[in-house]
């Protein structure tokens, strides 16, 4: 396993997207799937798709346990969502390639889903609360979308502008 590097905006590889995997999950796909998870871990983050590390293909990584809870790794493999419900709920939401930005982004409240998992068996699930907004933020990386496309103009021009001047600051630093 290794910790890769965090592509963040506005890195144009983040607006690309992401391509299915094709044939399977297979051993190369669980190793990418290891060092995604260590490197969310390290971040720390609590979601991450390839396309952030530089891997445009339909993988997401997500650990949405509590602080003092037993870690609880989840993998998904070319997910699709299946439903979602007319009912929104907003949430802060923060992004691994958008660092220190946050903003409330309204989703749907609950969504079902479909993918493979780890060992590339099909699920389906339903997923609400933090699990439906950090699969459906995930779920918008691999189509090229960021949270803070979810924003008004105005608002997402100064999250760039703020990242702009950090990336410069750190630079000099």
């Amino acid at each position: 396993m290794a910790i890769r590097d965090i592509l963040t905006a506005p890195d144009i590889r983040l607006k690309q997207k992401s391509k299915p995997v094709e044939g399977g999950v297979t051993d190369a796909h669980r190793a990418l799937m290891d060092d995604m998870l260590e490197t969310m871990y390290a971040a720390p983050g609590i979601g991450l798709a390839a396309i952030q590390i530089g891997e445009p293909l339909r993988i997401i990584v997500m650990d949405i346990s509590r602080d003092g809870e037993d870690k609880a790794p989840r993998y998904f493999v070319n997910p699709e969502i299946l439903w979602a419900s007319e009912e929104t709920a907003p949430y802060e939401e923060g992004c691994l390639s958008v660092p220190e930005i946050y903003d409330e982004i309204e989703r749907p409240a609950r969504v079902k889903l479909r993918y493979l998992n780890y060992h590339g068996a099909e699920i389906e699930e339903d997923a609400e609360g933090l699990f439906a907004v950090c699969i459906q933020h995930e779920m918008d990386h691999l189509e090229g979308v960021l949270f803070i496309d979810h924003l008004s103009r105005l608002k997402r021009e100064n999250a760039l502008r703020k990242l702009k001047k950090a990336r410069k600051e750190a630079a000099l630093a």
